[in-house]
């Protein structure tokens, strides 16, 4: 599955650390299976918070774990519950929200008592409408905290092992295993990074919840500038606003023995960092392009990681050439003409008259989703076009867009090959046409 390039995911730091006890296992049983959602290399998990289902942000680059779009949720009950200041990544000031102790999170066989909590008040602050599924939260460091955790995302299962010697020893028989250090809940992995035939070694945060293959912060002293072929770009939204950047390609990047050529790397601005607490040492990120074409394990406890090749592997990385950042911004009625077959009666061998079988249509209507441009690349095809911030998309290629997924007009807009693209759009009452070409910059 090729990447989508809409980088929208609200990469949270700087809460405060509050202890954690974790996800116990119900239960004597070693293992324990849960299904995912992949979509923009994101993995989305079903959860329970006091018995109420949402859908949830699988992210290592957390420490906490934070609520949001609870309006469709309002049965959610919430403990202990008192008002702080939210700020991480992003430009802007800090937002407000609260903080609720005591809460019970469950997961098929598994459960968190005592849960912390962070909520968001702010409701724009909705990652749902960039996803095209309800997300309601982000979880982090106490999902990997005690056991063995493996994100499979060739079969999109997340797995707990029990940390026991029999688990540990069937992994490590399969899996190359990489060290890692966890500081402030989070798991950093040395790497090596090559730009412009220059070779550093990289400390990365390894973060499931970033969708990009690597997150790279511009540092003069260690060599890390950005190559000369690159652009601006929207790289996504966190606590504290739009994080700004720009893309470019780079030679090569290692973790262990497994070597990528070329991948695409996002080096955001300093003023979308300047609230994010750095551990030492870090220069980045490596995310959701570059993970998922492994099997991966965590082993906190152990201060180990595993990887195994999958599917994936050797999948090119691309970006969105068209620079068009779509949302999913509602829903719409729609009328659908059903085709109906009718099978005549036989009575006694003898067919009535006329064909043998009829056909008949009724009609029906159906919510679709409703799409909208959120964001335009400065002089990338899709803005030159004259497309606009806020136009309605009613058709892609001759396609009515209600009959693609979000995730589909995405990888789209991906596509290796440089094409055409046509779109209509509704603004201001009107029906306007554009046409723009796929073409690669990198």
């Amino acid at each position: 599955m090729n990447k989508i390039a809409l980088f929208l995911f609200l990469l949270i730091y700087g809460l405060p650390v509050c202890a954690q006890d974790g996800f116990q296992f119900k239960s004597e049983t070693n293992k324990v299976s849960i299904p995912f959602q992949l979509i923009n290399n994101l993995v989305f998990i079903p959860l329970k918070v006091n018995g109420i289902e949402l859908t949830f942000l699988l992210d290592s680059g957390v420490e906490e774990t934070v609520l949001f779009s609870l309006e469709d949720k309002k049965e959610v009950s919430l403990k202990n519950v008192e008002k702080i200041s939210l700020r991480g990544l992003g430009s802007e000031e800090a937002v407000e929200g609260l903080k609720s102790e005591g809460n019970l999170l469950e997961i098929k066989g598994m459960e968190s008592r005592k849960h912390l909590l962070y909520i968001i008040l702010d409701q724009n602050f909705n990652m749902s409408s960039h996803v095209g599924i309800p997300v309601n939260g982000i979880i982090g460091y106490s999902f990997f905290k005690n056991n063995l955790v493996e994100i499979n995302y060739d079969k999109k299962r997340v797995l707990f092992y029990k940390d026991i010697k029999k688990n540990k020893k069937r992994i490590e028989k399969k899996y190359d295993k990489i060290p890692i250090s966890i500081e402030r809940g989070k798991p950093y992995i040395t790497t090596t990074v090559v730009i412009d035939s220059v070779i550093i070694p990289a400390k990365l945060l390894v973060d499931v919840g970033n969708s990009d293959a690597i997150w790279l912060f511009q540092n003069g002293a260690k060599n890390v500038n950005i190559p000369k072929k690159n652009f601006e770009d929207y790289l996504g939204r966190g606590f504290s606003g739009d994080v700004e950047g720009k893309r470019a390609r780079i030679s090569e990047f290692i973790i262990s023995e497994f070597k990528f050529s070329n991948p695409i790397a996002a080096f955001p601005d300093s003023s979308s960092l300047k609230h994010v607490k750095m551990v030492t040492d870090r220069l980045g990120s490596v995310g959701g392009e570059i993970l998922k074409r492994f099997s991966v394990v965590f082993d906190y406890s152990n201060k180990n990681m595993f990887l195994k090749k999958n599917s994936s592997f050797y999948a090119p990385f691309h970006y969105n050439k068209s620079g068009i950042e779509i949302r999913h911004s509602g829903v719409q009625w729609v009328q659908e003409t059903v085709h109906l077959q009718t099978i005549p009666i036989v009575v006694d061998h003898v067919i009535p008259r006329g064909d043998k079988t009829a056909s008949d249509f009724k009609y029906k209507f159906q919510l679709k989703p409703v799409y909208e441009i959120a964001n335009l690349r400065k002089n990338s095809p899709g803005k030159n076009s004259g497309l606009q911030v806020g136009d309605i998309i009613k058709t892609v290629n001759g396609k009515q867009a209600y009959k693609y997924s979000l995730q589909e007009l995405n990888s789209l807009l991906r596509s290796e090959d440089e094409k055409w693209v046509t779109m209509e759009v509704e603004r201001k009452n009107q029906i306007l046409k554009f046409g723009f070409l796929l073409k690669d910059i990198l």
